[in-house]
Formats: C-alpha cells, structure tokens, sequence
C-alpha cells in the first residue's frame, strides 16, 4: 500500500518525534478507534493539524478495541483503518497501540499537545495525568455535526436485523 512510511512502529515513532522536535517542529497527538471515517473525524484531524507541525494518530488495535466496544467492533480491521487514516492529507503518521488508552504511547512520545474532539473532558479522559506531568498541553476541540461512530454502528445492526427479520417472514411463508 502507497501510505506504509507514514504507517509507523511505536519505535520508529520515537525516533521520528526527537528528529521533529529537535527541529524545532511542534508535534501534535491525537488517538482513537476511528472504524468509520465520518466527516467529523475529518475536521477533528484538520484541525488537529493547524494546531502544529506534525500531526500523529494513535489507532487503537483491533483487540484493543473489542475490548473497549464489544465482540462485533471493530468492523473494519486494524490494517484497513490505519491506511484509511494515513491517506488523509492532514495525518503525518500513524501508529498502532494494544492498550485501551493511548497513556503509554503518550508517555513514550511527550508530544506537545494532545487532541481530543469536544466528546471529551479533560477531567475525564485517562491520558490527563500522563500529559499534565511532562507539561503538555490538552485541546479539546468542538465536535462539527452529529457524527458518532457508535451511531453509525447502531444503523448498521439495525439495518442488519430488519434484514433478518425480513428473511424470517419470507421463510415463515414459504
């Protein structure tokens, strides 16, 4: 696939992060399970990016994310939403972590700000500790529209089960 360099170990990612800042490059983070790619996640990404030099994506893995929303997610697998995600022209990189939080990928990296859409509160959100500790910075930005990935999700297994309950009734009167 055309995106593999920007599809990066944890490792790699490190090396990458001392290289930019010692640039002098601002790096951004944000993470996620990103399954569907919506328009909200879109602006969130861009404008995630104004806000530095670099913008990185932590991507919850598949087994991450089953833990985290249940044995049906994610649907699209870790592969496919890493280069969906890398082909966006606002992501520079894009790494996988196994963790339900993106604390310890956050630890490892200290980029200077982190990202979240306006879902979250930084009260709320686990990687508060980790972020405030080496000085970071946290933004919070508004979430544009409606778009929810677990909505989409919800249409789906309701569109799935009128289907199998249309094909019920079709067998009940065959």
């Amino acid at each position: 696939m055309k995106n593999e360099q920007r599809i990066v170990s944890l490792a790699e990612l490190k090396a990458i992060v001392q290289d930019q800042k010692a640039a002098g490059k601002k790096v951004v983070f944000t993470n996620g399970i990103y399954d569907f790619i919506h328009p909200g996640h879109a602006a969130l990404l861009e404008k995630a990016k104004t806000l530095g030099d670099v913008l990185i994506v932590g991507l919850n893995s598949d087994a991450s994310t089953k833990r985290i929303k249940g044995p049906e997610r994610p649907i699209n697998p870790q592969e496919d939403r890493c280069y969906i995600l890398s082909a966006l022209r606002s992501v520079d990189y894009v790494s996988l972590f196994e963790e339900d939080t993106a604390s310890a990928m956050i630890e490892a990296l200290k980029p200077d700000i982190y990202c979240k859409g306006g879902d979250y509160t930084i009260e709320a959100m686990p990687e508060t500790k980790v972020i405030q500790a080496y000085g970071g910075h946290i933004e919070i930005i508004p979430l544009i529209g409606e778009y929810s990935n677990s909505r989409q999700y919800k249409k789906i297994k309701a569109m799935r089960d009128l289907e199998g309950q249309r094909a019920a009734h079709i067998s009940k009167r065959s």
